[in-house]
């Protein structure tokens, strides 16, 4: 049995540990409200303008196609992988990786062997993880959390745009967790570039027509990159709220498990302290016999 003197040592660093754990999850659900917030103002507008912007691609009949529709053969991937910066939230960056690992072994295994699959990471915890393994990063956007704005969000999103009209990338995937509440997250696998006309549905009875002005071609030149700009940046906003209902779900469980180890050492304590006590009081007992 352990002596007391350890067992107390323990339950002091235990409690220490506690108390941490608590205050992150009071600093994680400050953070939350306002990363909530962000993203719940940018998503209905984000979702609209990606709409509109599939309507307009799919149409027939334009003499200019946009460059950002552009299908052809996948000989080289791009994927766009979005983390956090720091650890402490549980399985949300490592599902990630995992969602990562997967898409390329069920979709671009091929091009993976080859060396045509290139990982743009944005968040510390992506470029870390990538660049200690097999895979082509580029590293140049990681920092995009301190703190979260458009314009930082662009640069990568011109990168991924820029390299897809060169050619130099013929599929761009976005790869994310999407923020739902507190305790839950949706992995988020979306194709990037090109741009994938809506899904048409056999009962609608309705055509989504616009009227444009000044023309529908200088619409699509202005509206398509600026739909692009705000996906990458919504998806920022997006696993950064989830990002903090991650880590203070993840830290209230720890305190949770903490306030369970305190009770187990405590009563740890008090038998050790008891059987302690017993045994001097049987010594003491003993040595009162002897000299009787």
């Amino acid at each position: 049995m352990a002596n007391l003197k350890e067992v107390k040592g323990r339950i002091q660093s235990v409690t220490s540990t506690q108390q941490i754990t608590k205050a992150m999850k009071m600093v994680a659900a400050a953070k939350l409200r306002r990363a909530q917030d962000n993203i719940t103002q940018m998503r209905p507008y984000a979702q609209k303008l990606t709409t509109m912007l599939q309507n307009l691609s799919s149409q027939e009949g334009d003499a200019e196609q946009s460059q950002f529709s552009e299908v052809r053969a996948i000989e080289k991937v791009l994927i766009m992988v979005v983390t956090s910066d720091k650890g402490l939230c549980g399985a949300f960056n490592s599902n990630v990786f995992k969602a990562v690992n997967r898409h390329i072994k069920e979709n671009y295994q091929t091009q993976f062997d080859k060396g045509n699959v290139t990982i743009l990471t944005i968040g510390k915890k992506a470029r870390d993880y990538f660049e200690k393994r097999d895979y082509n990063v580029i590293s140049d956007y990681w920092d995009m959390f301190s703190p979260v704005s458009f314009e930082k969000s662009t640069e990568a999103s011109e990168y991924a745009m820029a390299r897809f009209t060169e050619g130099k990338y013929d599929r761009v995937d976005l790869i994310y967790n999407e923020f739902k509440n507190v305790a839950t997250q949706i992995m988020r696998v979306e194709q990037y570039l090109p741009v994938l006309p809506p899904e048409k549905d056999a009962d609608s009875k309705f055509q989504v027509d616009y009227i444009y002005q000044p023309s529908r071609e200088e619409i699509v030149k202005d509206l398509i990159p600026k739909s692009l700009k705000i996906q990458v940046y919504k998806a920022i906003l997006d696993s950064n709220a989830a990002e903090h209902g991650a880590r203070m779900t993840a830290m209230d469980q720890a305190t949770d498990n903490a306030g369970e180890l305190l009770k187990e050492l405590r009563l740890t304590y008090n038998r050790t302290r008891q059987a302690a006590i017993t045994k001097e009081i049987l010594e003491i007992v003993a040595g009162a016999e002897a000299l009787g």
